[in-house]
């Protein structure tokens, strides 16, 4: 009976070399019929770059609404709070964009964001904002938000990872017929060494997958990268918009302690320096720079200011 188990798993194992190779040779066969019938590189990097922005657009449409709603958030009316809409048109005003409507949500954690572009953007912050902050504070933290309105950085970033992706899925395919291959030589060998449970990934296929993981990692670091020197960006913009580097540090400083309050502390809320953030891992991967940093190029700034008023002749 083991003998005939055996010769059984030898036979099921190079049924499924077989299969898996036929079938890798017709993927590849196939792409290479697809790669031959392509059209000329400006024509084929337009369309890649047409399905990029398609995805993005799509994603933005849908996705903004989906935000709103996830957020459970509602629009202010500019009745039930005319002064800060008064100072939204004075800022929006100075920055040449279109006064965005501002949601009032609750979040995990006291925050604020913005959605969309200069002309139709969105602002979203928590209800807690409204008691945390004073008025220079919170007119600092919504210029802040406003300058990624101006800069177009959601939008920008929603490119930005639907390029990733479709970078990342052409890899991908492109690498299918040899990860099929490896595959059916990993089965295989599992149903004729008699252990057809047991399907280790072959050194290959760690290979294909290392490839492709390679690529995703790298552009997603790319991707982070440049919203943190957004960050920056928006810190600058906010203060030469309001000329008060402090109230936006204040503020950040505000929401870091709000967030890290015993209560949030206790129902595990999400805090803008977790463990994780510490690392040099974390630090990469990270959307935001870290927010000492962010004070102290703030705290710099003031001084400056202060340096350079010093230095005014008083006749």
């Amino acid at each position: 009976m083991r003998l005939l188990f055996r010769l059984f798993t030898v036979v099921v194992g190079l049924s499924l070399l077989a299969f898996y190779a036929v079938f890798a040779l017709l993927t590849y066969r196939f792409l290479l019929a697809v790669w031959s019938a392509r059209p000329d590189p400006a024509v084929s990097v337009a369309l890649v770059a047409g399905v990029v922005v398609l995805t993005a657009w799509l994603n933005y449409r849908i996705g903004t609404p989906r935000l709103l709603a996830s957020v459970e958030a509602t629009p202010l009316s500019t009745d039930r709070a005319s002064g800060l809409y008064r100072r939204l048109d004075e800022l929006c005003e100075q920055m040449e964009i279109a006064t965005p409507t501002v949601y009032v949500a609750r979040l995990a954690a006291p925050n604020a964001f913005a959605l969309g572009g200069p002309k139709s953007g969105v602002v979203v912050v928590d209800r807690s904002l409204f008691g945390l902050l004073s008025a220079d504070e919170f007119e600092a933290l919504m210029a802040h938000e406003l300058a990624h309105l101006e800069g177009y950085d959601g939008l920008v970033q929603t490119f930005a990872v639907s390029a990733l992706r479709t970078v990342v899925s052409i890899l991908a395919v492109a690498l299918l017929p040899v990860a099929l291959f490896f595959e059916g030589v990993a089965r295989a060998t599992a149903w004729i060494r008699g252990t057809p449970s047991a399907t280790p990934l072959s050194g290959s296929e760690h290979g294909v997958g290392g490839i492709v993981t390679l690529v995703a990692v790298g552009l997603t670091l790319l991707v982070r990268a440049y919203s943190r020197r957004r960050e920056f960006a928006a810190d600058d913009r906010a203060v030469e918009i309001t000329g008060r580097p402090l109230s936006l540090a204040r503020a950040l400083r505000r929401l870091e302690q709000a967030t890290e309050s015993p209560l949030n502390r206790f129902f595990g809320l999400p805090t803008p320096r977790m463990p994780e953030d510490e690392t040099a891992l974390g630090r990469l991967l990270s959307t935001h720079p870290p927010l000492e940093t962010r004070i102290e190029r703030l705290v710099e700034k003031a001084e400056k200011q202060d340096a350079a008023a010093r230095s005014i002749p008083i006749r």
